[in-house]
């Protein structure tokens, strides 16, 4: 008793139900729809595959929604930046400027003469060249120096034999003999504008200034598509981070070379220390939590040259990879504890910790594949209910990022960036694993001596690699790229067959970095074997 009399619902009511349901109520189902309901269930294994492999994604995610922070930030404050010094000084403070060395034979002569161009008064100047070399560009150097000095220019030459420190070292030892308020470095590769120092030494007159850093440009930007992309990537970070925080007045970092720095604030702020590979993050983080301001002035551009094959870039990346994780294992706790604003916390951690990513790509990597068999039992969209949100978050900003760099630099000519997207991406899958490597150093507290960039005094034209020296030897990482390469094309191919194609473009992409990366290297170093093999059959010949 008391039950409900069941009635039948017509048939046509019930298709009438079904046909006039809304758009949106026919997406969601769809979503929701999973054609292997009832026949697969997710299992332990799965899930110890999804989980991991989204919780990843996830907090990659973050740091690629940072990047579209970065970019509101950007247009935000851009109103403010940099223009001229508010005052200028009645009487010029004394400069130093000080030239790092270390076996730059090719570079060294270009370095000196441009630097001795510079338009500020010689009773005023000091040029220090801090040389650490242990071939044949010490003689040289000292030679060219000796010879400038007795026609009057204000430059000196150190030779250290230790290397202590390596180029925070040097340049902390410069500084006992140094006679400027201030100080400008540049490296040996970089060509310091003849008005630099009349361009930026005014910003001082603010006595809270307590550095300038200027924009780099390149003078082989155009020399092959590798330095094409690294410039897109500097500029990156030289257009919009540097542009966003320093107008919106974060913490920001002086890049080591093609600035000037306050002498007071560098002992202020404890001295050039080489606890880290990037002693210039490092200090620069000390000065401004001890209050000191630093100017960016995007107007100046100086010259630089950029690494031309895939292995020496790789390995400035690695080095300053690791060198920026090791300043934010030091200094991470100072900056959480000191008293300033959780919105400059916030960017600080940002700033220190995006090479965890390297890792991180590592295990997706991994986990890919398997996952990828796990996921062939799920729906198409829930696939992409799933995916498209980290997509956009991890891969589309990096896209908009450099585009947008690009169009602000280049307003007449940014849209050739566009096509160099993909090789852009597959240049930073090319440097997954050597800054994994350099990242788990830096977590693990694994010393290694500072790695130089080998430069060449390239222009835009090419030349032939195989008569220079300074290489670095590549050793297992070559190999170990292929490998992965490898692994994704199987990727590639499972994709094929089980017709899921909308992954195939972004697992061809990791092919490619990585092959390129491998075989890139792989035949550079066997052109310089095969032309250490004919120097040394000619040399034998002219024996016998």
């Amino acid at each position: 008793t008391g039950s409900v009399p069941a009635f039948p619902m017509p048939s046509s009511l019930l298709l009438a139900l079904l046909v006039n349901r809304s758009p949106t109520e026919r997406l969601i189902q769809n979503i929701l729809h999973n054609p292997f309901a009832g026949i697969h269930q997710l299992a332990w294994f799965d899930w110890a595959m999804l989980i991991p492999y989204f919780t990843v994604l996830f907090i990659l995610s973050i740091y690629g929604l940072h990047r579209y922070d970065i970019i509101r930030t950007y247009f935000k404050h851009k109103k403010k930046k940099t223009l001229e010094p508010a005052k200028r000084f009645d009487q010029l403070p004394r400069v130093t400027i000080q030239l790092p060395l270390y076996n730059e034979r090719y570079v060294v002569e270009r370095l000196i003469e441009e630097t001795i161009k510079m338009d500020y008064p010689k009773e005023l100047l000091q040029i220090q060249v801090l040389d650490d070399s242990t071939d044949d560009t010490a003689p040289f150097a000292g030679a060219l120096v000796e010879r400038y000095r007795t026609l009057g220019y204000p430059i000196e030459y150190h030779h250290r034999t230790n290397r202590h420190g390596f180029k925070a070292g040097a340049l902390q030892e410069g500084l006992k003999t140094a006679t400027g308020e201030m100080v400008a470095v540049f490296d040996a590769d970089f060509i310091p504008p003849t008005d630099f120092l009349t361009r930026t030494i005014h910003y001082f007159t603010d006595p809270t200034v307590g550095v300038v850093q200027t924009r780099w440009s390149y003078l082989n930007r155009d020399y092959n598509f590798l330095t094409e992309v690294e410039g897109m990537l500097l500029d990156g970070h030289f257009i919009l981070e540097h542009g966003a925080r320093s107008c919106a007045g974060y913490f920001f970092n002086f890049n080591g070379t093609a600035g000037i720095l306050r002498v007071s604030m560098i002992a202020d702020a404890g001295g050039w220390q080489h606890d880290t590979l990037t002693e210039d993050s490092d200090l620069s983080y000390r000065a401004q939590l001890k209050g000191w301001r630093f100017m960016y002035v995007p107007g100046l551009d100086c010259p630089s040259e950029l690494p031309v094959e895939m292995h020496g870039f790789q390995v400035q990346q690695s080095r300053w990879a690791k060198g920026l994780t090791q300043v934010a294992m030091k200094l991470l706790p100072s900056i959480l504890r000191a008293p300033i604003s959780r919105r400059i916390k916030m960017e600080a951690f940002m700033h220190l910790t995006p090479n965890i990513t390297y890792p991180m790509m590592i295990v997706v990597s991994a986990l890919m594949l398997p996952v990828m068999i796990v996921r062939f039992y799920m729906g198409v969209w829930q696939m992409m209910f799933l995916d498209l949100p980290l997509i956009v978050a991890s891969f589309w900003s990096i896209s908009l990022f450099y585009v947008v760099a690009q169009r602000e630099l280049y307003p007449k000519n940014w849209k050739r960036s566009i096509f160099l997207l993909p090789m852009l991406m597959a240049v930073g899958v090319g440097l997954t694993i050597i800054n994994t490597r350099a990242v788990l150093e830096a977590l693990f507290g694994v010393e290694t001596s500072f790695v130089r960039t080998p430069k060449f005094a390239i222009g835009e034209r090419p030349m032939k690699l195989e008569n220079k020296q300074y290489r670095a030897r590549s050793g297992w990482l070559p190999y170990l790229e292929i490998a992965v390469g490898t692994y994704f094309l199987g990727m590639v191919v499972f994709a094929i067959t089980t017709f899921n194609f909308l992954s195939i473009p972004f697992l061809a992409l990791f092919v490619f970095g990585y092959y390129w990366a491998g075989f890139t290297t792989l035949y550079q170093e066997h052109q310089n074997r095969l032309r250490w093999l004919r120097a040394r059959n000619l040399e034998l010949a002219r024996q016998a």
